[in-house]
């Protein structure tokens, strides 16, 4: 009989698995039409790895350098493989497997496993994972690209769900399964939200230790933090490779420390990036409320007044033959710059939330969810409160190494479904008196009801509904409808919110009277808020963001430019488009591009393309529009001249322009001037000819103080072989000399040799190689090959290892246990 209970356990859990899984996939249904998801971020991820990937067919190898985007960088945050982490085959079926519904699926999938590790019945978990899944911010990711991100979220969850059973007594099984699950969130490649995760982690902490102590239980909680320790070390151990890399490599880009001296007390400056490109994207304090009504700041920048709307009427009106102009109306009126659209949790989600803050018993985990809901939502106001994202932009640590308060909600995301089902069950559970779930299902109802009903028959009161764009973008005798629409889009979604919370609230009150049954009052629960959560969903990732694979691959076709760019069979050379230059990774796809898209590229880049290339491709543009497409075209422009751009498109569908003065792969000087510093160096660079003079930081003085330099020089030297982490010169001088590269500067990866013996390379023109040659003829190689990468492997090899004996002795250990149980029953 018990063998019976057992299999229909199982056979039940698998039903709910499949559930999950078909749910996924009428989300998705268009991915079973053949068709694919169209993700910003995706296509430019082409882009940027279209080099990476030809090389890989082409070769069977992998490199880690790119010279396709900002004239070459490492590879490790673009396109790269880790094969030390044995669950790298997994990750990577999984995310092939059904994607995108893989991450819809991982979403629930997870929500559900940690409700059930917290005694959650598992009819309750599934509508609980069903309510976290189909959060409007989980699917809004997944339609513009921010699929690290999505799955980063989505392991996350069970990762947690180990820490709470670890905690909760079940310390092996606990800290396998945080091991397990916290290994693939670092694998995700999702810095951000691993940071966000360990906030949390950190206020369970302090929240779990405040009761141990007053427990006298603190000998018990450190056995079970120190088994979880051991798990994060073996979890970081398995990512070691791709961890140890990014922190090398984020001390050499925008995110670390500039060496340019800021002006004093610069109110801007930061440790990492500056305050204001920080805090750009930050929840506005008002805005919170689209947690619980979706539109209460006009949804996305992407959403329009629809051809019912006043502004349609008037625009029809008055631009006879031009009435799709309504398309191009935005409704969000928040103070970000752009949205994809809101963060909703559901109306019956938040009134449950509301419900269990007086129904959940005190203890550490209701104090855990409440504190972190606090702090994710004032965290993610970021430049509305400024005096506190100052001081944690300044003193908790990494901190500022990342942009966009606004993403912290995820914590709200997880805290308040989590809370709200935690609640629920208690509920049913019978574990709250039969009057303390009648008032406080009164005070929840009367609460969130009010609000909604509030800004339905006060929209109004809201503001101005105006944005800052909005002085730009519509003309004022639009401006009035537009208000007009945006107030009723508001009004329209308070209403809706108020009748989901006033059918929830009466399934509930039914249940309390006894006049509807547990399952029914789950079933009718479960649709209601998937009805809910899903509408709101459509609207930002529906049909419309899918196309057929032949239309979807139309955005690489070869244009005019392109392809009389391609007839120069040259080893290497670069290309800028002065369209979207460093906005687009499109140019990256067919050529070396000056310019690219990227959240991590190289911190000098970043300053060259600030300080010299963005002036020079501005008087470019000028001398361009005049049409003085001469040879004089790219004088006095050093910056694209070093970096060898050799071509320009500034119209796709007309010849591209010769630049004549770009300098080459690589050539000779005859003179040199030390600089003191990066601040010197950058400010005398636009007075430089790169043809004859290099400036060299003093730190590399000692390179070149030997030297001896004269002008009766004869000599060439010429790129002879090329891949993307490998370069081959011949050199040809009478004498000793000086030898500039157009290629840039990393020193943590490139090693450079002359006729197969290592020599060193230095740094010159603030990011390109230089190096000194010495007469005669001789074969110069440049090799990427960075020593971090491959002893990070080896460590995630054997911290690989470790797990799968961990797994295995806690499954031995088990049988062996359940065995010697067996024969004890038996002898009874």
């Amino acid at each position: 009989m018990k063998k019976l209970i057992k299999y229909k356990s199982v056979g039940v859990q698998f039903l709910i698995i499949l559930f999950i899984i078909l749910l996924s996939l009428v989300y998705f249904y268009p991915v079973l039409e053949g068709k694919r998801i169209i993700q910003d971020d995706i296509t430019e991820h082409k882009g940027r790895t279209k080099e990476l990937r030809d090389y890989q067919a082409e070769t069977g190898e992998r490199s880690l350098w790119t010279n396709s985007m900002f004239s070459g960088m490492p590879a490790y945050m673009i396109s790269a493989s880790y094969p030390g982490n044995i669950l790298a085959k997994f990750q990577g079926f999984f995310r092939r497997m059904l994607h995108p519904a893989s991450m819809l699926m991982l979403y629930i999938l997870g929500f559900y496993i940690l409700l059930l590790s917290l005694g959650v019945n598992k009819w309750q978990s599934l509508v609980g994972a069903i309510a976290y899944g189909l959060s409007s911010y989980l699917l809004i990711i997944i339609g513009v690209g921010h699929n690290t991100k999505a799955y980063a979220l989505g392991y996350m969850v069970p990762a947690l769900a180990g820490v709470l059973l670890s905690l909760g007594g079940k310390r092996i099984p606990g800290a396998i399964l945080f091991t397990v699950a916290f290994s693939l969130q670092l694998m995700a490649n999702h810095l951000q939200i691993t940071y966000y995760a360990l906030i949390l982690l950190v206020l369970l902490g302090i929240v779990k230790l405040v009761y141990a102590f007053r427990e006298k239980e603190i000998i018990t909680f450190g056995k079970s933090i120190g088994i979880l320790v051991l798990g994060c070390v073996v979890a970081i151990g398995m990512n070691f490779s791709k961890l140890y890399i990014a922190w090398e490599y984020s001390k050499e880009t925008t995110r670390g420390q500039s060496e340019l001296v800021s002006p004093i007390n610069d109110p801007n400056s930061t440790s990492g990036l500056g305050r204001n490109y920080i805090v750009q994207w930050s929840y506005g304090i008002d805005e919170t409320l689209t947690l619980l009504i979706p539109n209460f700041k006009g949804g996305s920048t992407a959403t329009n007044p629809g051809v019912e709307s006043e502004s349609y009427k008037l625009i029809k009106k008055k631009s006879r033959g031009n009435e799709t102009y309504y398309k191009f109306i935005s409704m969000y009126h928040g103070k970000k710059p752009s949205t994809s659209g809101p963060v909703y949790l559901g109306a019956i989600v938040m009134l449950l939330f509301v419900l269990a803050l007086f129904v959940t018993k005190k203890g550490p985990l209701k104090w855990w969810l409440i504190m972190a809901t606090i702090v994710s939502i004032v965290m993610a106001w970021g430049r509305h409160v400024m005096g506190l994202t100052g001081l944690l932009l300044d003193y908790l640590p990494l901190y500022n190494k990342f942009r966009a308060p606004e993403m912290i909600l995820v914590i709200a995301g997880f805290t308040i479904p989590l809370l709200s089902f935690l609640g629920l069950n208690a509920i049913l559970t019978k574990q709250v008196s039969r009057e303390k779930l009648r008032k406080s299902l009164i005070y929840s109802f009367a609460i969130t009801a009010s609000i909604t009903l509030f800004f339905s028959l006060f929209p109004a009161s809201v503001g101005d509904f105006k944005s800052d764009s909005d002085a730009r973008l519509i003309p004022d005798w639009l401006i009035d409808a537009v208000i007009s629409d945006r107030i009723s889009m508001l009004r329209s979604d308070a209403v809706r919110s108020f009748i989901f919370i006033s059918l929830g609230a009466i399934i509930l009150y039914l249940w309390y009277l006894e006049r509807l049954r547990t399952t029914m009052l789950l079933i009718l629960l479960g649709v209601l808020i998937s009805v809910d959560l899903w509408q709101v969903d459509k609207r930002y990732l529906n049909n419309d963001n899918f196309e057929f694979k032949q239309k979807n691959e139309a955005t690489w076709e070869e244009r005019f430019a392109d392809k009389e760019i391609l007839k120069d069979k040259d080893l290497s050379y670069r290309v800028l488009s002065l369209d979207q230059t460093f906005t687009s990774a499109r140019n990256a796809y067919f050529h070396k591009d000056i310019g690219g898209y990227h959240a991590a590229s190289l911190r000098r880049y970043d300053e060259l393309i600030r300080f010299r290339l963005n002036p020079e491709i501005n008087i470019l543009k000028q001398r361009i529009a005049l049409d003085r497409l001469s040879d004089s075209l790219f004088n006095d422009l050093p910056g694209l001249n070093m970096l060898n751009t050799r071509y320009v498109i500034y119209d796709p569908e007309k010849l591209p322009v010769a630049n004549k003065n770009a300098l080459g792969n690589a050539w000779f000087l005859p003179l040199y001037f030390i600089v003191e510093n990066a601040t010197e160096e950058i400010t005398v660079f636009k007075a430089l000819d790169p043809k004859y003079v290099a400036l060299i930081d003093k730190r590399f003085e000692e390179f070149v103080k030997d030297i001896k330099l004269n002008t009766g020089f004869r000599g060439t030297i010429k790129l002879t072989e090329y891949h993307p982490d490998y370069l081959k010169y011949v050199s040809l001088s009478n004498n000793e000399r000086l030898v500039i590269f157009s290629e840039i500067y990393y020193a943590k990866g490139w090693k450079s040799y002359i006729d197969g013996k290592p020599v060193p390379h230095f740094r010159a023109n603030y990011v390109l190689r230089a190096m000194v040659v010495p007469e005669g003829r001789h074969t110069i190689e440049f090799k990427f090959s960075p020593e971090s990468y491959y002893l990070g492997n080896k460590i995630s090899h054997a911290s690989s290892y470790l797990l799968i004996l961990a797994i295995f002795g806690y499954l031995f250990s088990e049988f062996r246990r359940r065995k010697r149980g067996v024969r004890y029953h038996s002898k009874q």
